[in-house]
């Protein structure tokens, strides 16, 4: 059950049980049932026999409308690939109340757009004082919204019941103190259930040091999910599988002696930091 202000939502696999939760609840409270669920704080649910779709396009119109690029041009990626984001102290500072609106807004977007979470993550890094760059490459990304306004997650019906991941990283992609972003992606049903983009808190040496820690990070959140399914009866049957674009920190992984001297060497490091 989930409960938010005077907004209640519940799901299971016994209709009985529903009934009498519904009954014994509107003896109690003054409540309106409303079926199916349809529209919830945003989120709109599709469901149907081959599987459920959630999105949010009514939420990011709303958002277009609000910052007035309901009639830009849409794009269809949301920053010019490898454009890298720095403090711009030369530059005509923009209203930061309206900058910090704008990546409010697009944070609860991320809750049904992955696709998003990198580059809202890197723009959040610039709230204080953004400048006319900060704020071009925010609008870009509105008109990506505008482009992919049907864009969402779709769970099968009789998708891949296994749990998935796929780990990445950008090495130094920060340009002020040289940390790297780490980021991952959860699948479950053939739909992404949970997803990261955050900066690593040390500065690695290579890229293998930086793909090592965020797939330490995806492994964190695959112990969480594997528990977190398990009390929901969903026992995974075997281990987890965790796709890695670098076959250093794939060979890494494969040899304890090498991983325990390394998180010396990046405790060490922190220390020194």
């Amino acid at each position: 059950m989930c409960l938010y202000v005077d907004d209640l939502i519940f799901t299971g696999n016994n209709e009985m049980m529903f009934n009498s939760f519904k009954q014994s609840m509107m003896k109690e409270f003054d409540m309106t049932d409303l079926g199916r669920m349809r529209y919830f704080l945003g989120l709109e649910v599709f469901q149907r026999a081959d599987g459920i779709f959630i999105c949010q396009r009514k939420y990011a119109q709303e958002v277009l409308q609000r910052f007035n690029m309901a009639d830009c041009n849409g794009v269809f990626n949301p920053i010019i690939p490898g454009f890298k984001m720095v403090k711009e102290s030369t530059s005509t500072a923009v209203n930061n109340t309206l900058y910090m609106q704008i990546i409010g807004s697009l944070m609860y977007l991320t809750s049904t757009r992955p696709d998003i979470m990198f580059v809202v993550n890197m723009l959040s890094r610039h709230l204080t004082h953004p400048t006319e760059i900060h704020l071009q490459a925010v609008k870009r990304v509105l008109r990506y919204i505008k482009g992919t306004l049907v864009y969402g997650i779709f769970y099968k019906h009789e998708g891949n019941e296994e749990l998935l991941s796929y780990t990445d990283s950008d090495y130094a992609g920060d340009l002020e103190d040289r940390k790297s972003t780490s980021g991952f992606l959860f699948l479950l049903s053939s739909g992404a259930i949970s997803w990261s983009s955050k900066k690593q808190p040390v500065v690695t040496l290579s890229t293998t040091e930086a793909e090592f820690i965020a797939a330490a990070s995806c492994a964190c959140q695959a112990v969480w999910l594997r528990r977190m399914l398990e009390k929901l009866n969903q026992n995974s049957k075997g281990a987890t599988i965790m796709y890695c674009d670098n076959s250093s920190a794939i060979k890494l992984s494969k040899n304890p002696v090498m991983v325990e001297a390394n998180i010396l060497m990046f405790a060490f490091i922190s220390f020194m930091i």
